[in-house]
């Protein structure tokens, strides 16, 4: 009698345990899924896009998002391999899918990769429907008249996403303490500056809030010209304009430089009418790499390239 009650304990036992050991794999099984299922939803000028934390694949259009994320260490699958900056030319290896260019993406690709996100930014905007069914579409452009503020909403986002917010806000306060230095410098000199971009031997202006307006509007070089219209492409001006404008200082973006690394305009702008400005005659006409600020932009190595640039500059 005593045997068989210590084996009926005994089974007792088992049973219980076996729920327990049951239960705790639901749980686990539970925990991961819900693990695996956390989101965040992405509000952006173009709707919303919800996209599940730390997502394995990864298409990126947009070149400054592209250098944030290899800065943090992040992974990307798909990236347009035309034009890709210099500073990011291991991007055009045969380890990264292929989706086309900035401008004409590779949908099929894309499609193939069934990436989890897709990061654009203006180059494609008009395009962002037909990103948006093949994955979940992230505008990042940098709205140029508040253009801290509109890279800061980026990185955060990035930040977010990839579980990288501490490293984010001490990259950001570096930045920020860096930009601030610059600024005590710029508001001590009486010094004018005018943004050109060239390219195939004519040039455009840029002037505050524009494109590369952040050179007035961030690091506080004064404008040569306050009139200068805002448009994302530039004023069409003449090297008549540069000489009357007469600036202290010339910043030059070379198009062509960014699109072939054979080619040049500094022949084009540095021609007789420019040699007459206080910019050519105190060695002040400033060739800044167009890999950063044409192609690039609105990351965190862009910006810190930028930042050199204008320290060099003063």
């Amino acid at each position: 009698m005593k045997k068989w009650s210590l084996l009926v304990l005994i089974s007792a036992l088992m049973l219980v345990m076996a729920a327990c050991g049951q239960k705790d794999a639901e749980e686990q099984k539970t925990g991961s899924s819900n693990e695996k299922a956390e989101e965040i939803t992405i509000e952006h000028e173009y709707g919303k896009a919800t996209v599940k934390k730390n997502p394995e694949k990864t298409v990126v259009f947009d070149f400054g998002v592209l250098d944030t994320l290899d800065e943090l260490g992040i992974e990307v699958t798909g990236v347009p391999q035309a034009n890709v900056p210099k500073y990011l030319e291991k991007y055009a290896g045969k380890e990264y899918t292929n989706v086309g260019s900035l401008k004409e993406p590779d949908f099929e690709a894309i499609h193939e990769l069934k990436p989890d996100v897709i990061f654009i930014s203006g180059r494609q905007a008009e395009m962002y429907e037909e990103f948006a069914k093949i994955a979940p579409t992230v505008f990042v452009g940098i709205d140029y008249s508040n253009y801290m503020d509109s890279f800061k909403k980026n990185m955060n986002t990035i930040a977010e996403i990839y579980g990288k917010e501490s490293e984010m806000k001490t990259k950001l306060e570096e930045v920020d303490g860096r930009i601030a230095d610059v600024k005590s410098k710029t508001e001590g000199i009486d010094q004018k500056a005018l943004v050109v971009l060239g390219s195939e031997g004519k040039v455009s202006a840029y002037g505050p809030s524009s494109r590369f307006g952040l050179i007035h509007d961030v690091f506080g070089f004064k404008a040569a010209d306050e009139n200068i219209e805002e448009s994302t492409h530039g004023q069409n001006i003449t090297f008549e304009y540069i000489l009357k404008t007469n600036p202290d200082i010339l910043f030059v973006i070379d198009r062509d430089a960014a699109l072939d690394s054979n080619a040049s305009v500094k022949a084009a702008v540095e021609n007789e009418l420019v040699k007459k400005t206080n910019a050519y005659k105190e060695g002040k006409i400033i060739y800044l790499d167009a890999g950063y600020w044409y192609l690039s932009g609105g990351g965190l190595q862009s910006l810190e390239a930028m930042i050199e640039s204008m320290e060099g500059a003063l």
